[in-house]
């Protein structure tokens, strides 16, 4: 069953009186319990696709939904709710609040969806601290972690509210190749879950972990 499908997605900027069209009719979907990889040079669209994937950006036309529904022509304040209930985002940079303990950091999330939806989140965010590995962390400061323990930080925070899809943008970019496995091999752990998981990158080695490989080129699928 599909959870992403993107049907003939165009995405079109205006810099002055310049017209770009960055996403040129593109049409995939994405399975539940998918491992996909999308992958393309700098410039080729990827992160102008992952944008719209992630419910951070919307089509200029084409039609996208997830999770059954069309989220093309919602409002700013009901994308983001949308996304902060079904996308769970891992980024490069990690993102996490410098004076925030890890476990504040993992349940941030949890404050912007409606009381009752997480009965127990200081429980679920101990539980996901245990799942990455940093149950012994979870009154440090991010300045007090490596690397590759902020990004496990960062996943927990992504599941915290059980997302259906796990967008990850680069999630390697800024380690060493070890640890970069083992963020990798954790991703796959997720997935083998039954998570639905998508990986934006231009790392070969990286995009390998995946089950499908999706190549785009000059706005368009390549491959």
């Amino acid at each position: 069953m599909a959870l992403c499908v993107l049907d003939n997605v165009r995405k079109v900027f205006h810099i002055g009186e310049q017209e770009i069209e960055v996403l040129k009719g593109i049409s995939l979907s994405i399975e539940r319990g998918e491992f996909v990889a999308v992958m393309g040079p700098s410039g080729s669209g990827k992160t102008t696709l992952m944008n719209i994937i992630g419910c951070l950006d919307v089509p200029t036309s084409g039609k996208y939904s997830l999770a059954d529904r069309d989220v093309t022509n919602l409002t700013d304040d009901e994308l983001s709710e949308f996304r902060n209930e079904h996308i769970g985002f891992v980024f490069q940079n990690f993102y996490l609040l410098p004076y925030a303990t890890v476990l504040e950091n993992v349940l941030l999330p949890t404050l912007y969806v409606e009381k009752g939806k997480n009965r127990n989140p200081g429980k679920r965010g101990s539980q996901l601290l245990q799942l990455v590995g940093l149950a012994d962390r979870a009154r440090f400061k991010p300045n007090q972690l490596s690397g590759g323990q902020q990004q496990r930080v960062a996943i927990a925070r992504a599941l915290v509210n059980d997302p259906d899809l796990l967008l990850a943008d680069e999630p390697t970019g800024q380690l060493d190749s070890k640890t970069a496995s083992e963020i990798m091999n954790l991703l796959t752990k997720l997935n083998e879950e039954g998570k639905t998981v998508v990986i934006i990158t231009h790392d070969r080695m990286v995009a390998d972990h995946a089950r499908r490989i999706v190549l785009i080129k000059d706005g368009r699928i390549d491959e």
